[in-house]
């Protein structure tokens, strides 16, 4: 039966838009309809890559806005001024090289008289350029090293509460998501720019060795990964919802991106015309119909450039594969100043009870008497009153809150800056107690004293008796952690360090 003439008609004006030897197939596909990418191409993986690696950036730079000024501020708990000028006295006063290597940030080149407003600037600075790239999706090279600077001359000035895994595994991820981009361009798709096969690769090599430091401190760190046990204890809380660990969990999701190609992440992108998805079909289309020619100028040099990171990367990890090879292996630790290839390990070890510091003030003129008074602070995310629910918080990091547990475990000689949190509570000062989420002295002259107190908290059983009394947690006491102190036992501590001795404020509302 012969086809109709209209039909034949339409049919060779379809097949007229086709160049020779593309293989014959459905006609361009209609609004709502499904598109289907080819495999092998990146295009909408340097896509997802950015927006979550903008994300994290994002979250680490809140904190960093939020929560700076009360820990490395002027008046912190360890002011960054006076860690900048004892490296600098290190080297004979001197901000030269050696200076610049041991802590590399741009706070060198800024007027220390008011790092409130320093670090306020690099943090606000970076929320708006992260912000950016996760709203858009799309970023240059120029950005991308941009929050890599920002958020090293913060990592590097903060001392103590930035001195875990996931600042350098941040700084290792931001670093290889500047070469993901086009130098200038700000596109979703810049078409002579592709996605780079040895970036990809960096992100791989680095999501493996993330993984297999995991395993291997663990088989090496504590026998109850062997029997198993380890996850009684593990998982008591889910760690990537409520754990206070920053954004580590979250973070290293972002360069296992890297192992799926479009096909794979097609479906985050809607099938729309003229959509992400759809221009990345089209541009696979005309790369499957166009004959390879010669690269430009511009392409080369980039290569050259990715060529350049590959070698890097490959000699950067050689002392970081010499520690994962070995029987004593550490872990998150960093073998260059700029932490570009680090090696990573988390929870070698299990803890299987949870101790707690609890800090408490008295009104009372003497803290002797066995009539005073002792009230606790609270703070935002740790267990405290055995009442209060734990916190649902991650991606967001408490520093304070993170530091106090790990007190727990030493003692108060081993973290100074427990004592000046002391000495600022019992001035009540503001910056201080933003920090915290009860302050049992609002509205009223600030406590004479303060100590802390050594507690051991386990969780409730659903089906005992403290639950049914509403509380979440069971605690016990074990002991005192630093004895009852007031100001004028502070003076010549606090002079000895150069802590500024804190004037009490009579309402910190």
């Amino acid at each position: 039966m012969a086809a109709p003439e209209g039909s034949l008609r339409r049919r060779k004006v379809a097949d007229a838009g086709r160049s020779p030897g593309w293989p014959p197939g459905p006609a361009p596909h209609p609004a709502g309809s499904r598109v289907h990418l080819r495999t092998g191409t990146f295009w909408l993986t340097r896509v997802v890559l950015l927006k979550a690696l903008a994300f994290i950036y994002f979250v680490a730079f809140l904190v960093a806005f939020h929560q700076n000024k009360a820990l490395i501020g002027d008046q912190g708990l360890l002011p960054c001024r006076l860690y900048l000028r004892s490296v600098q006295q290190y080297f004979q006063g001197k901000i030269g090289w050696d200076a610049w290597s041991y802590a590399p940030t741009v706070m060198w080149l800024l007027d220390w008289s008011d790092m409130n407003f320093n670090l306020d600037l690099l943090a606000l600075l970076g929320l708006g350029l992260s912000c950016f790239v996760l709203v858009t999706g799309c970023a240059n090279m120029v950005l991308m090293a941009a929050l890599w600077v920002l958020y090293m001359s913060l990592v590097n000035v903060g001392q103590v509460w930035y001195s875990f895994g996931w600042e350098s595994q941040l700084l290792e991820t931001g670093f290889l998501g500047i070469f993901l981009c086009p130098l200038w361009t700000l596109s979703h798709l810049p078409e002579h720019t592709p996605t780079s096969q040895i970036v990809l690769w960096g992100f791989r090599w680095l999501i493996f060795r993330i993984m297999l430091g995991a395993g291997l401190i663990k088989i090496r760190g504590d026998k109850c990964w062997l029997d198993l046990t380890c996850m009684d204890f593990h998982y008591e809380v889910i760690l990537i919802i409520s754990g206070n660990l920053s954004f580590l969990n979250w973070l290293t999701i972002v360069p296992s991106l890297a192992c799926f190609d479009d096909a794979a992440l097609g479906f985050l992108f809607p099938s729309r015309p003229r959509g992400l998805k759809d221009q990345v079909l089209g541009m696979q289309r005309k790369e499957a119909r166009e004959v390879k020619s010669k690269p430009r100028y511009g392409c080369m040099v980039r290569r050259v450039v990715n060529f350049s990171l590959g070698i890097l990367v490959a000699w950067l990890s050689m002392p970081v594969v010499v520690n994962l090879l070995s029987s004593k292996q550490v872990m998150n630790t960093s073998f260059n100043p700029l932490r570009i290839v680090n090696t990573y390990g988390a929870f070698g070890s299990i803890t299987k009870e949870r101790t707690e510091v609890i800090l408490q003030g008295t009104a009372s003129p003497n803290a002797s008497m066995p009539d005073a008074v002792w009230e606790d602070y609270e703070f935002k995310c740790k267990p405290g009153d055995p009442w209060k629910q734990p916190c649902l918080i991650s991606p967001y990091h408490y520093r304070l809150d993170w530091l106090m547990w790990f007190a727990a475990f030493q003692t108060y000689e081993h973290n100074e800056w427990i004592i000046h949190l002391a000495g600022k509570l019992l001035a009540s000062d503001a910056e201080t107690l933003s920090m915290l989420a009860l302050n049992p002295f609002e509205g009223r002259a600030p406590p004479r004293w303060i100590r802390g107190e050594h507690y051991r908290y386990r969780f409730s059983l659903p089906s005992g008796q403290h639950a049914a009394q509403g509380k979440w947690w069971v605690r016990k006491r074990i002991g005192p952690y630093f004895p009852p102190l007031c100001l004028e036992d502070l003076k010549e501590y606090f002079k000895a360090r150069e802590w500024p001795l804190p004037e009490p404020h009579l309402d910190a509302s």
